[in-house]
């Protein structure tokens, strides 16, 4: 492949990724439904694009927009990037959507003639930044293969799990137990700050134990000094992807108890009208449901994920 790559989606993900290529020195061009998210990404050498058809011409083109509808229509809806006469080589999504949506935008791209690759990720905007990303691919390795350099420069590790939709029923596994996590780490803090455990003092044991992960401590600083407003991931997201691990595993015969009643948690969030507020927020509902008005510890704590 050549160094061309265009790129559909900008948000929080879409952004910080972009950086990394054009830091790795591959040349891209950039389409986002809002301009001016976009634009800021010319000082770091991208090319801000006015319509998806402008990225037809390129050898690869990289998705990452929220459900599989947006994806459905960035590609074959009014002026989608496969509408038009001439049309990119191949399509790479790193978007987490369904395996049955991901299917059908398979089978309508090699229709097309466009070869498709999924490569969704482990990891925030902020993972993403410090260059610390997990992609996981599926899809054609040879198709991989070809792609694999363009992924490095995005990640820590890059891996190929199998042939086609492979990769997004990783990525449902992946965000189910994204939920079940914090669900259960928000539970025990709550416990520990109730028997008089400060919640830094307990996160930061929880970290240097066996069970501490890269997630546990760049959760850590949002957890103890309540900072949702720097969103990550917000609750109304979290609860389409925990939708997607049970449908799933309904479609597959797979008890998932835990998943259930993490399902359900995050639907209450949800419901309560938390919005563009980080998921993390649960930790405030699980204390009021043990009869706790947290407060900020206003601590300076490391998410871990200093380069």
């Amino acid at each position: 492949m050549t160094n061309s790559i265009g790129w559909i989606g900008l948000g929080r993900m879409g952004e910080a990724m972009v950086k990394r290529l054009t830091k790795a020195g591959h040349g891209v061009s950039v389409w986002n439904r809002t301009r001016s998210k976009a634009e800021p990404l010319a000082e770091y050498g991208a090319t801000v694009v006015d319509s998806k058809l402008d990225l037809a011409a390129c050898e690869v083109v990289f998705t990452m927009v929220s459900t599989t509808d947006d994806l459905k229509q960035v590609l074959f809806g009014e002026g989608g990037l496969v509408t038009g006469k001439v049309k990119p080589k191949v399509v790479v999504d790193s978007s987490s959507i369904s395996q049955e949506g991901s299917a059908d935008i398979r089978a309508t791209l090699e229709g097309l003639g466009v070869a498709y690759l999924c490569t969704p990720v482990s990891g925030n905007a902020k993972v993403a930044k410090a260059g610390k990303l997990l992609m996981v691919a599926s899809g054609p390795k040879a198709l991989y293969d070809k792609a694999e350099p363009y992924l490095q420069a995005m990640a820590r590790k890059v891996m190929w799990v199998g042939e086609g939709e492979l990769a997004r029923i990783w990525k449902i596994a992946h965000n189910t137990m994204f939920g079940v996590i914090i669900q259960n780490l928000c539970e025990i803090t709550v416990l520990a700050e109730k028997a008089g455990i400060p919640r830094h003092v307990f996160l930061e044991s929880i970290n240097d134990s066996v069970l501490g992960s890269m997630y546990t401590k760049y959760k850590t600083p949002v957890l103890s000094n309540l900072t949702f407003e720097n969103v990550t991931f917000t609750p109304k997201l979290l609860l389409k992807d925990m939708d997607l691990g049970m449908a799933t595993a309904k479609a597959l015969g797979v008890a998932m108890p835990a998943a259930a009643a993490t399902r359900e948690s995050v639907a209450r969030m949800v419901g309560r009208g938390y919005d563009d507020i980080d998921f993390s927020v649960l930790l405030v509902e699980t204390a009021k449901d043990a009869g706790m008005e947290l407060k900020p510890e206003n601590v300076k704590l490391s998410d871990g994920l200093e380069s």
